[in-house]
């Protein structure tokens, strides 16, 4: 029963997570990016942590039924370390590895400046405003990183651009002197 009403509170968290925020934020400007994978992350974070608050919960209630209190302070140890890296760094490093992925990207064409919507760390939409000039791309390719806005690390994702052109401007490539036929030869 547990595992069943986790999994549908999850659907019902997502869905109201997505239709109580409509996607047309004039204050942002326009939207230039929509992250496939929003859904997706959100439900993987959601599962991890109710999984969490599940596992302490049911510590006491495992220690006390399979005895493991009375043995020895190793296997106590190991027993709580185990539980513990499962309790607390898996959900640290899901946030860590996702916290960068962009759910939807705007663009204010006046003031140059873009609005990154993506997750925190209590699964709310958090917005994070930088200028174009403040996009800096990686030296060596990361991972879970397309750009730097600042110092805050940003995973898009450029095939899921509606208009190449907007990808090219917030990545800087369409300012001429980066592509200039010269270099190339």
């Amino acid at each position: 029963g547990f595992i069943f009403q986790v999994a549908s509170f999850q659907g019902v968290a997502v869905r109201s997570l997505s239709t109580s925020s409509p996607h047309d934020h004039p204050e942002h400007g326009r939207l230039v990016y929509k992250g496939n994978l929003a859904r997706t992350v959100l439900g993987v974070k959601f599962f991890s942590y109710s999984t969490s608050i599940f596992n302490l919960f049911m510590m006491p209630y495992i220690m006390l039924k399979s005895g493991i209190g009375v043995e020895s302070l190793l296997v106590q140890g190991a027993f709580y370390g185990l539980i513990g890296i499962f309790t607390f760094v898996t959900p640290v490093t899901l946030h860590l590895l996702t916290k960068g992925y962009v759910i939807r990207l705007y663009y204010k064409d006046e003031v140059d400046t873009y609005t990154a919507i993506t997750y925190n760390a209590i699964l709310a939409e958090k917005a994070t405003v930088f200028h174009q000039k403040d996009v800096k791309i990686p030296d060596i390719s990361k991972m879970f990183t397309t750009f730097y806005a600042k110092t805050k690390s940003m995973l898009v994702n450029p095939t899921l651009f509606p208009n190449p052109q907007d990808y090219n401007h917030l990545m800087g490539y369409d300012k001429s002197s980066i592509f200039k036929f010269e270099d190339l030869e």
